[in-house]
């Protein structure tokens, strides 16, 4: 229970906006209500579930937005001239038949910023007095419903930063390119005002972007006792830390004790971290729509540990044993670094609490591997035997793969090396 005794609406109030699509308590009480399905109900069902799947993934939702948070990036001030042009535009352009726009939140440290200058902002127009409100980390935590929408200003990083802000419920992402990193920023700022028109009015897309909840367990008088819980984006990675001892992990699974980790440290990722961390140190690009846990060695003592992609249904826990020659350090997104003792643990499963972002495109995953990693782009592409106009014309190849013929007087097409290369084509 979170602010007082008011329970949060839901463990993700974004997907309620989807009820006329598909009723899941129904769905879920129809699979509890045979002990014993035959294979072909199973096989419609997992299809059914599939076809769901594919369905919200499409579906574009209609909300009426009156409430948008901007997150701006730390230490840019260039940054802040932005937000402020945003957030005036947003609270000036009139919506939903008012002759103003909508309420627009600001991180709280804006409020006395002499760039921003929120009191300026108010005197010139001051039909929007009470219209700019500030934002703080304690409000996304006890109030996330607060917000309809939220903008980032930044890159990557930024989006990180707000995942982290929401540790439960998200509101819908929508990110602006304003930073190095672009995997998760696929909208340019400099067409904010078609892109942000065209979503309050006709909708918006989202992809929901799988998260871990983390929990740390403490060896305390012989018992295991939750301690933190994080919820992460990206990865939670496991290492040595400043040991000079490479690390040794138990990693069990539901349970089940699936091997013993002997490297530098390990990493779990989303597919969203699939490509950070995970990608450096030898994973998979695996597509955001793809519910799976990421497990990549880092620096592994075996070389038959190689990166492997698990089901997203599996509680993973990572313990450093009692009879290990150091600790183990764990950080979370990269950030939260903590110290793993002997007998301590970490339980990492899909989180109930996915992370919305607004969608550009269909293509958008495509569009940030081949904008950000230059996927599959070589320097030159190979040429054409005939090209342009001249594709209509038979022309004579002063040089060609076919072997010299007895007529012009060489021995060259009947010996052994020449059938040889004219057999690959080479010759």
């Amino acid at each position: 229970m979170l602010n007082g005794d008011m329970p949060l609406q839901s463990p993700c109030y974004y997907h309620q906006r989807f009820d006329t699509a598909i009723n899941v308590d129904r769905v879920l009480e129809e699979i509890e209500g045979d002990e014993m399905d035959s294979h072909s109900r199973l096989v419609q069902t997992a299809l059914g579930v599939r076809e769901v799947a594919r369905q919200l993934q499409r579906k574009t939702c209609k909300v009426a937005v009156k409430n948008i948070m901007i997150v701006t990036k730390a230490r840019d001030n260039e940054l802040v001239h932005l937000t402020r042009e945003l957030a005036l535009w947003l609270m000036k352009t009139p919506r939903y038949g008012k002759t103003v726009g909508v309420t627009v939140y600001v991180d709280k440290k804006l409020q006395n910023s002499k760039r921003f200058n929120s009191a300026g902002m108010v005197e010139q127009n001051p039909e929007l007095e009470g219209m700019l409100k500030y934002w703080t980390p304690d409000l996304c935590w006890t109030n996330p419903e607060t917000f309809d929408l939220v903008l980032t200003l930044g890159g990557d990083g930024t989006v990180l930063y707000t995942s982290w802000l929401f540790q439960r419920i998200v509101p819908p992402i929508l990110s602006f390119s304003l930073g190095s990193l672009g995997f998760l920023t696929n909208f340019k700022f400099e067409k904010y005002h078609e892109i942000l028109d065209s979503l309050l009015q006709d909708g918006m897309r989202v992809n929901m972007r799988m998260r871990f909840t983390c929990t740390v367990y403490r060896q305390e008088n012989g018992e295991s006792v939750e301690k933190d819980q994080f919820e992460v984006l990206n990865e939670l990675v496991i290492d040595r830390g400043p040991s000079p001892y490479v690390s040794q992990l138990e990693l069990y699974g539901d349970d089940e004790l699936l091997t013993v980790v002997q490297a530098d440290g390990c990493i779990f990722s989303t597919p969203t971290g699939s490509t950070a961390y995970s990608l450096s140190a030898g994973g998979s690009l695996v597509h955001p729509d793809i519910p799976a846990i990421l497990l990549t060695p880092i620096c592994p003592h075996t070389l038959s540990f190689r990166p492997m992609i698990l089901n997203d249904s599996v509680l993973l826990r990572i313990t450093v044993p009692t009879g290990s020659r150091a600790t183990a350090w764990c950080a979370f997104d990269g950030k939260g670094r903590v110290e793993l003792k002997q007998g301590d643990s970490v339980t990492l499963a899909a989180s109930q609490y996915p992370f919305p972002t607004v969608m550009a495109s269909q293509t958008d995953w495509i569009d940030s591997i081949s904008r950000t990693l230059r996927w599959n782009t070589r320097g030159a592409h190979q040429k054409a035997w005939v090209a342009g106009p001249a594709a209509e014309i038979e022309e004579a190849w002063d040089i060609d793969t076919e072997p010299v013929s007895e007529e012009d007087g060489s021995s060259e097409a009947s010996s052994p090396l020449t059938k040889r290369l004219a057999l690959l084509g080479l010759s």
